[in-house]
């Protein structure tokens, strides 16, 4: 007989500590003999766009200002996540007395010399170069590679300039850059730090992705948790553009752009939607596949996006999801689609962070429930029931002859007083699962009962006990199955403790020559 459903049970670590150990475990696996999954290694790098470079001797050359413009394409070959049409305008000027002729380079690969992360080494194949409005020939050159990592030459792109003394010249680098990524998300990269080989700082930079469609916080993602990228801070987002400006800027490792975005063929679901559900706003059909599309280009890795426009959008996909189940509830899809959405949102986001709100699983157990109760051979509801059961069985018993038991909406509460959590419920609890959620709030002992008529008191006369002067036994104030426990409260072992000295002697080294 499954058990009842236990909240003490569910309570956990917070998120981050939960992926710090997890991160550990993995790495500790690996060294041991166990190979984690490719769905937990980061995609393949592309070859970041950079700043032109001089050659290796001291030039007084200065770069005043670079505009460089990332067009992000609608569409893309097939082989690569996303790419953008990158162009580059540098104004440069000869500060010395003389004129000076020289070798300037441009990387078509990682300018560090590492790989992709996978051991390939793609190289940058259309670019072409003007200098002050002219097209001029470029050749491939190869350098020694500077990380202790590889070995294999660093190819670059050359062309030969003169500045002439106290002038200005304008050059212009343009080619496809592919981006990298994983569904729903794309990232591109430019690398400001190869322009420090120039006179003094670089006097502005102005970088401006620009999106088929219009930009907002929206289709820009700002969670850094996307396990590849993170958009660098201090962008203004306006129209279809996002800029960043630098004035007099000697650039670093740390200056290294990065955006990360929605994956353009995601978004344009998202917008054929809005305007299907414009066009027809009593077609459940509509509205289902816009809830859809919006919980597609929120999913991560490990939950949903946390940034401002994630959850704007996660409470669009939300209000589809309802006005959809309005029009069709009868449809065991669409409320699979909603429940997999409220599940992952309970899962991931509050289950680690906020152990006793239930409102969200109730919500979602519910959607399961009904997706299974109108079709039960629903392959997608009942996948998600096995996953339930395998996350948190007090929550959904194993299938049996009728099927997955929804142990947190049907089972009567059997927990002991010191194992139960109390429940606190939200401000503004989902309507038609306040009954449910309110019965979790209620897990409590029952009161104590008189002693039997026929219980045989002490007599009246009779002295209490003393107990031995030389007792030193006190009260505990933690009760004793707490205590018996508490060796389970301990981080898991899991061979971190093994890997962390070699990890930091590690990443000091990785930092020298890192991306």
């Amino acid at each position: 007989m499954p058990t009842a459903f236990n909240p003490s049970h569910r309570a956990g670590p917070r998120r981050s500590m939960a992926s710090l150990i997890a991160a550990l475990c993995v790495l500790a696996g690996s060294l041991f003999g166990y190979t984690p999954a490719k769905a937990d290694i980061a995609p393949p790098e592309a070859p970041p766009g950079a700043n032109i470079l001089p050659g290796s001797e001291a030039t007084q050359v200065r770069m005043l200002a670079e505009t460089v413009t990332l067009s992000v394409s609608k569409t893309h070959p097939e082989g690569i996540q996303g790419q953008a049409l990158v162009h580059a305008v540098f104004t440069m000027r000869n500060t010395g007395a003389s004129d000076e002729s020289m070798e300037v380079r441009f990387p078509l690969t990682f300018w560090n010399g590492l790989s992709d992360g996978w051991g390939n080494f793609p190289e940058i194949t259309d670019i072409t170069v003007k200098i002050d409005g002219r097209s001029v020939s470029t050749r491939k050159i190869y350098t020694e590679n500077p990380s202790r990592f590889e070995d294999k030459p660093v190819p670059w792109a050359a062309f030969d300039v003169t500045f002439p003394a106290a002038k200005d010249v304008t050059v212009e680098v343009s080619y496809t850059g592919p981006g990298t990524g994983e569904f729903p998300n794309v990232a591109f990269r430019y690398i400001l730090e190869t322009g420090a080989g120039w006179k003094d700082t670089i006097g502005s930079v102005d970088i401006i992705v620009r999106l088929p469609y219009e930009a907002s916080e929206h289709n820009v993602v700002y969670d850094p948790q996307t396990g590849f990228s993170a958009t660098t801070p201090g962008s203004v987002i306006s129209g279809h553009e996002v800029r960043w400006r630098y004035d007099n800027l000697e650039p670093t490792e740390a200056d290294n752009l990065e955006v990360t975005l929605t994956m353009p063929e995601a978004w344009q679901k998202v917008l054929i939607e809005r305007e299907n559900v414009e066009k027809s706003p009593n077609d459940g059909e509509a509205w289902g596949r816009l809830g859809k599309a919006y919980k597609d280009v929120i999913g991560l890795r490990r939950g949903l996006r946390q940034d401002k426009g994630g959850q704007e959008l996660l409470a669009l996909s939300i209000e589809a999801y309802e006005n959809c189940l309005s029009i069709l509830p009868d449809d065991s899809l669409w409320h699979f689609g909603f429940a997999e959405l409220l599940w992952n949102h309970f899962y991931f986001d509050i289950h680690w962070v906020e152990p006793n709100e239930y409102s969200v699983m109730v919500r979602a157990l519910k959607e399961l429930k009904t997706a299974l109760d109108i079709d039960p051979d629903n392959q997608r509801a009942l996948d998600l029931a096995q996953q339930i059961n395998w996350s948190l069985p007090d929550v959904m018993s194993p299938p049996g002859e009728n099927g997955f038991d929804f142990l947190a909406l049907t089972a009567t509460p059997t927990a002991k007083p010191t194992d139960i959590m109390p429940v606190y419920l939200t401000d503004t609890p989902v309507p038609e699962d306040t009954e449910v959620v309110a019965q979790l709030a209620t897990l409590t002992p029952a009161p104590p009962t008189e002693p039997p008529a026929d219980t045989i008191a002490p007599p009246a006369t009779s002295t209490p006990l003393e107990p031995p002067a030389t007792s030193t036994v006190q009260p505990s104030a933690v009760p004793a199955s707490q205590d018996q426990d508490s060796d389970k409260s301990r981080l898991p072992f899991c061979g971190a403790a093994l890997v962390i000295p070699v990890v930091l002697t590690w990443y000091r080294t990785r930092r020298a020559t890192s991306r």
